[in-house]
């Protein structure tokens, strides 16, 4: 059994939009210390890495570790529904064995969702050693994504002591933007050694999106040519993290 309550209905619609990002069907385990999301996208290109402590809920029960998964695209239909100022309780509804869902505010609702059988894969986190740590704004960071794919569907990025370059080359446009470390943009960086390596657009961008409603700073750490780590600062406690592979440009 369980029962989790998030006083702030936003603040689980925008986890949801940011994992339905990568995944259709989300395997959630609810633990004694919270709740936790570790996945693969269909192309095993990109991996979210979720943890909300349960201290980020108004209330937080679980008896006994549980695996829950559900669709996000019809989870999100359900919260979209919820005001600015509603809670919405998760729950299991005794007489179905289904999700209920109730979203309390100027008077309740309750829906009762199918879940789906939970997915037994244990995705490991990477162990990759970073030579680049990079702390941008999060409005920054999508607005140079932007500029970038007016012109391509994949990015470079290189970073050296003072500033971090991104660059595309399209059929018609090139594009070169560069941040320097100290503007508002680009926060801190810290830089091992010079690193370069090539994402692909259409991936940087909807994460980006999707995690910019929940938070003003992201960190990305990155080595040449091996995946990017972007984490995604909370207001609350939690984690919101992901990992993108490279594109291996060949000369």
């Amino acid at each position: 059994m369980f029962k989790l309550k998030v006083s702030d209905a936003k603040l689980l619609r925008d986890m949801a939009t940011a994992i339905s990002i990568l995944v259709d069907e989300a395997t959630f385990k609810i633990e004694s210390d919270g709740l936790k999301l570790r996945a693969m996208d269909p192309s095993r290109v990109a991996m979210i890495d979720f943890e909300w402590p349960k201290s980020v809920f108004q209330e937080y029960e679980a008896t006994e570790p549980t695996k829950i998964c559900l669709n996000i695209s019809e989870l999100l239909k359900l919260l979209k529904r919820a005001g600015k100022d509603e809670s919405v309780e998760l729950g299991l509804d005794d007489k179905t064995g289904k999700l209920l869902v109730t979203i309390m505010g100027k008077y309740a609702r309750k829906f009762t969702m199918s879940m789906l059988e939970p997915s037994e894969e244990e995705v490991p986190t990477p162990k990759i050693s970073f030579n680049v740590k990079a702390k941008t704004t999060t409005s920054g960071l999508s607005q140079a994504i932007e500029d970038a794919q007016l012109v391509s569907d994949h990015v470079k990025i290189e970073a050296e002591t003072d500033k971090i370059t991104l660059s595309a080359t399209g059929d018609i446009m090139g594009a070169t933007i560069t941040i320097q470390k100290g503007t508002d943009a680009l926060l801190d960086l810290e830089v091992k050694e010079n690193a370069k390596a090539t994402f692909s657009l259409s991936y940087l961008s909807e994460i980006i999106k999707a995690a910019a409603a929940s938070s003003e700073i992201a960190t990305l750490e990155f080595s040449t040519d091996m995946p990017v780590k972007i984490d995604f600062q909370q207001a609350k406690e939690g984690k919101l993290t992901f990992f993108l592979a490279p594109r291996i440009e060949t000369e």
